[in-house]
């Protein structure tokens, strides 16, 4: 993913709102730089800036934190971090803390801005004292991270790889607040570079970092905060950010519930899947999309298994000739019956790889119905590329790595360059699964959902994520509302799980039960504070 690679969105339909609407904004560092040079354009100094950042990380170390009485050492770079460090010094000393600036460098190397609020820290009664200066007793109650920003890249330099292994020498047993991002993390890609500081906090300014919220991150940024400085919101249109934060506020996409609906007003999916051996595949994807509130699911088969423990679920023999256990090659007249009354179909789970031709002839259908592409028939598009034509923007693909590597015909490790790579393929969506899923489509911003839960990471889950998928389209929602919404529900099932499988244990079914408990979206407003701890 790179700045500004996606600067269109999914438009309202039908009055489902628009995803920059709901989920809150996730820019890259060079966004967040446009963003403030964009604020500056309009008449607001950096200098107000800065200061709301200071005032606002002060003011939540103080509620993390006992503040008064605390030595806190505010560590300063001579970037602009390092003047949002004195802002902070300057007001935890009004708070009845006793802080101590620790410059980096000298101070006529700190960066204008950085500079005017260092002096006005100074002429407030604020210490500083030189790193290399630094005494070795008393140690401090806090430390606070204003080495290094968001405008940091690529590899540390030795001396700053030295100050960074000595502020984690001093780690333990204080409470470590970084700004914006700890010192040494990519801010985009949430890796050490080599190393970064070990943060109990993060406070981001502005917005969230896509970085930052990736799982990998929180060894290093601890619980994420969000603090406004006064960037005016109507930047993130104008200006509009190639990542959004996949949260709980996807709930609020859910289409509105029918108070006088019927069982076919809520839709009906269609399970492709389940060959000879791999009935269960679909009978977990039937279970995630009536779980996720399908009216009707009927599993298509060449010889569908009944299951007494959903027997809520229709089926459809599709027996092939001569071989009744085969695949048909082109779609019978009931299978098109169906398919004329289902708004949505889910295919792949335990297809096997003989129904290609089969799935070749149905999405060549004129008015099929949108599809999630799964599983085995995620591999069959690989060994049949000219499928990708055939898909829609209403088609969501859902691979693990090793599918996308079939997708892909090559295995590419960076996740955001093989969202990139996937999304081109076709015009469908893609959700990108594993620890902090990544869902995209050609020409719309990134979704990362930031959450890494064991729990879903069990035989079928994928299955359950499909049907829950298929269950949203079926509900009307457009293709990449429904895989962003079945994502988010996926995934904060899993995490209600954690509860009672806090060592995992969960099964499929479990993860697909637990679905309908955590449909209700939070309050409106932003909390300030990203999911974490998971």
């Amino acid at each position: 993913m790179t700045a500004n690679s996606a600067t269109s969105d999914v438009p309202t339909t039908d009055g489902i709102p628009s995803l920059r609407d709901v989920l809150a904004p996730l820019p890259l560092s060079g966004e967040m730089r446009q963003w403030d040079e964009a604020t500056q354009a309009l008449g607001i100094p950096a200098l107000l800036l800065m200061e709301n950042a200071g005032f606002a990380a002060a003011r939540l170390l103080a509620s993390l934190r006992p503040v008064a009485g605390a030595r806190i050492w505010c560590l300063m770079g001579s970037g602009n971090n390092g003047g949002d460090a004195a802002c902070l010094a300057r007001h935890v000393k009004d708070m009845g803390a006793s802080p101590l600036m620790v410059l980096a460098k000298p101070p006529e190397s700190l960066a204008p801005t950085a500079a005017e609020h260092f002096a006005m820290a100074k002429a407030c009664g604020v210490e500083h004292v030189r790193l290399a200066d630094l005494p070795s007793e008393p140690l401090p109650d806090v430390l606070v991270d204003g080495l290094l920003g968001t405008g940091f890249s690529g590899e540390l330099r030795p001396d700053l790889r030295e100050i960074v292994d000595r502020v984690n020498g001093l780690a333990p047993g204080r409470f470590v607040f970084a700004l914006d991002v700890p010192s040494g993390l990519d801010a985009d890609r949430g890796v050490p570079c080599p190393v970064a500081v070990r943060a109990d906090a993060t406070v981001c300014f502005g917005a969230g970092r896509f970085g930052v919220c990736l799982p990998e991150a929180r060894p290093y940024v601890g619980t994420v905060h969000v603090a406004s400085i006064g960037i005016p919101a109507g930047l993130a249109s104008t200006l509009p950010c190639s990542g959004l934060l996949l949260d709980a506020r996807a709930l609020r996409l859910a289409p509105a519930m029918l108070a006088d609906g019927h069982k076919h007003a809520f839709g009906h999916v269609a399970i492709l899947g389940g060959g000879e051996g791999m009935h269960g595949a679909a009978l977990l994807a039937a279970r995630g999309a009536l779980r996720a509130g399908a009216g009707l699911v009927t599993v298509a088969a060449p010889s569908p298994a009944f299951s007494p423990s959903l027997p809520e679920t229709m089926t459809c023999a599709l027996r092939g000739t001569p071989m009744p256990e085969a695949w048909p090659e082109d779609p019978p007249p009931h299978l098109l019956r169906l398919l004329s009354r289902c708004r949505a179909m889910v295919a792949g789970p335990g297809m096997g790889h003989e129904a290609g031709p089969l799935l070749r002839r149905l999405l060549d259908l004129p008015h099929r119905p949108p599809a999630v592409i799964d599983a085995d028939a995620l591999r069959l598009l690989g060994m049949d590329r000219e499928l990708f034509g055939r898909l829609t923007e209403d088609d969501i693909l859902t691979p693990h790595p090793g599918e996308a590597e079939a997708l892909l015909g090559e295995s590419i490790k960076d996740r955001g360059a093989c969202l990139e790579a996937l999304v081109s393929l076709s015009r469908a969506s893609v959700v990108l699964k594993g620890a902090g899923t990544r869902v995209g489509r050609r020409g719309s911003p990134t979704l990362l959902s930031p959450y890494d839960v064991p729990q879903l990471a069990v035989a079928g889950s994928g299955d359950v994520l499909a049907g829950c998928c298929g269950a949203l389209l079926a509900a009307g929602l457009p293709g990449l509302h429904a895989a962003a919404l079945g994502v988010c529900l996926h995934a904060l099932a899993g995490k209600r799980l954690r509860q009672d499988f806090p060592a995992r244990g969960n099964t499929a079914s479990e993860v697909a039960d637990t679905l309908p408990a955590v449909r209700t979206p939070p309050p409106p407003g932003d909390p300030g504070r990203l999911p974490w701890p998971n």
